[in-house]
């Protein structure tokens, strides 16, 4: 291995750090919480409008499924907001 293939493995390497550190950064920021509360309330809210009928607790256990399934989403555009202003 020369020397240009060494320095490049590095910068490879360094830009591989830095999207690692944004990823942790991206899982464990305020936005991002606060992105998934906001899609979570909207989503009960349109389920509690639409099955009109809250004793039925098939259906109602949907709503923390359906909770959970949105926390766990990346939210690809608001990330992206959020990584641009935090390089």
């Amino acid at each position: 291995m020369d020397l240009k293939e060494i320095e490049q493995e590095i910068e490879s390497i360094k830009k591989r750090n830095k999207r690692v550190e944004l990823d942790k950064k991206w899982e464990t920021c305020w936005t991002r919480k606060i992105c998934i509360c906001v899609l979570t309330y909207i989503v009960v809210i349109i389920y509690s409008y639409l099955i009109r009928n809250y004793d039925n607790i098939f259906l109602s256990s949907l709503v923390p499924v359906i909770g959970f399934t949105l926390s766990t989403l990346s939210l690809g555009f608001v990330r992206k907001v959020w990584e641009s202003k935090n390089k």
